[in-house]
């Protein structure tokens, strides 16, 4: 459901609204993207089939009928728009909140992954084609990217520790990680992973196993959050020691860094949690 209010009649303000909302930062790489599958796909249609969209949007999608070919194309307008309101939503960060509006909150940013999968894929058999800038009939089978391969796909940090399983069982107890023990292989090691973030941990001895810190680096590893906020509070009420606090978000208006904080694990490393910023 909508919250926006939006023109009664007038698709290509819609698309202006839409354009303007991306052009603010803070969507999936692929959002603009989406939006020049569906401003074309509209643009090609008559008059009546462009006004079923609007109809969807002020919420009388039951005046049309199931049988309309095009109804695919717009749920699809409708997931951006959605899409779209919930990132400006979480965009404005107050300085308190309740814990009602935690949960609000963090449930939303759980729900874009749903919205973000559509994004580049084929619709009404077509999809978007970067490099003329308009739609093309989508290729059955069609793997890739932005037209190139991608060779390196995702990465890990690796915690080399003299316990592993008493790093691991941290990691998963008090910050929700999932733990894959892997001891047949030459290198017994575990593989933690939580969201987008991916940890290994080795068996070491000596210096290797020292936070580096004692070696003048000040951090661990960063953790690019977009809700730090949120990360934080689940961090606290765990009871894990919190080195360096959240500053407010007026504050953190006038800082030169990131707002950012830093938390320490089991093994005494200290893993900063810094808000990710969209740079477009």
């Amino acid at each position: 459901m909508l919250n926006k209010e939006y023109p009664l009649h007038d698709m290509n303000l819609v698309f202006d609204m839409i354009e303007s909302a991306i052009k603010k930062g803070g969507t999936h790489e692929k959002t603009s993207e989406e939006m020049n599958l569906l401003m074309h796909l509209y643009a090609g249609l008559p008059a009546e089939a462009v006004e079923e969209g609007m109809m969807f949007i002020h919420g009388r999608a039951c005046e049309i009928p199931a049988t309309s070919d095009i109804i695919p194309l717009h749920v699809r307008l409708m997931s951006l728009l959605e899409y779209l309101e919930k990132i400006e939503y979480l965009s404005e960060i107050p300085a308190t909140m309740s814990g009602e509006e935690i949960t609000r909150r963090s449930e939303m940013m759980n729900s874009l992954e749903e919205h973000e999968k559509l994004f580049g894929t084929p619709l009404l058999g077509y999809q978007f084609n970067s490099g003329n800038n308009a739609p093309v009939e989508a290729k059955e089978g069609e793997t890739e990217e932005s037209g190139r391969l991608l060779l390196m796909n995702s990465q890990a940090a690796v915690f080399a520790c003299e316990d592993i399983y008493k790093t691991a069982v941290f990691y998963e107890d008090k910050l929700g990680f999932k733990a894959v023990h892997l001891d047949d292989e030459a290198m017994p090691h575990i593989k933690l992973y939580r969201d987008n973030i991916a940890i290994v941990l080795v068996k070491g001895k000596g210096a290797v196993t020292k936070p580096l810190r004692e070696f003048g680096i000040k951090y661990d590893m960063y953790i690019y959050c977009s809700e730090p906020f949120l990360l934080h509070n689940e961090v606290a009420g765990n009871g894990i020691k919190i080195v360096e606090d959240l500053p407010e978000a007026k504050a953190a208006q006038e800082m030169t860094t990131n707002r950012q904080f830093v938390f320490e694990d089991t093994d005494g490393r200290h893993i900063c949690v810094s808000q990710y910023i969209e740079t477009n």
